[in-house]
C-alpha cells in the first residue's frame, strides 16, 4: 500500500478507534474472487455484443484492511482515488481464528472465522502484500 492510500485509510480509521487501540497492519485485500472461466465468458460475450469494438472484463472491488490490536476494519476502496469509500465491516479479534494460507501464483488467501458469530470471510492478498499478509497471519491463531 502506498503512502497516499495509507494516509487516507488512517485518517478514516483513527476516529473509529477506542482509547489505547493501536493500528498494527494496513493493506489492500480482496473479499471475492472472480473465476477465470466466468471472466473469459463475460469478455467474449461483451466483445461479440459490441461487434468486436470493446471487451469488458469484471474485476473485484479492492478493499482496505486495517488491523488493530482489538479489531479488523474493512473498507471498500475507491479504485481511482486513494481513499476509502465505505465502511464495510468491523470484526472483533477476540475468538477469531484463521485457516492455513492458500498460495497461488498471483495471490494468496486465508479464511477468517469465529465460533461466536458463525461467520467466515475469505481475505485475498495480492502478491505485493505478502509482508502484510504474514503480519496478519502471525497475529491470528490457526484453526484446529
Amino acid at each position: 500500500m502506498n503512502r497516499r492510500r495509507r494516509r487516507a485509510l488512517l485518517a478514516t480509521v483513527t476516529p473509529m478507534l477506542e482509547p489505547g487501540e493501536r493500528i498494527e497492519v494496513t493493506c489492500v485485500v480482496g473479499l471475492n474472487t472472480v473465476s477465470v472461466s466466468r471472466t473469459a465468458a463475460f469478455g467474449v460475450a461483451s466483445a461479440v455484443l459490441s461487434g468486436g469494438s470493446m471487451a469488458v472484463i469484471p474485476t473485484p472491488v479492492p478493499m482496505y484492511l486495517a488491523m488493530t490490536d482489538r479489531r479488523l476494519f474493512v473498507f471498500r476502496a475507491d479504485p481511482v482515488f486513494a481513499k476509502p469509500v465505505a465502511h464495510t465491516m468491523t470484526i472483533p479479534r477476540a475468538g477469531l481464528f484463521r485457516s492455513a494460507i492458500k498460495e497461488r501464483i498471483l495471490n494468496s488467501s486465508i479464511i477468517l472465522s469465529s465460533p461466536k458469530t458463525e461467520f467466515a470471510v475469505k481475505l485475498i492478498f495480492p502478491l505485493i502484500s505478502r509482508k502484510e499478509r504474514n503480519l496478519v497471519v502471525a497475529a491470528l491463531p490457526l484453526a484446529a
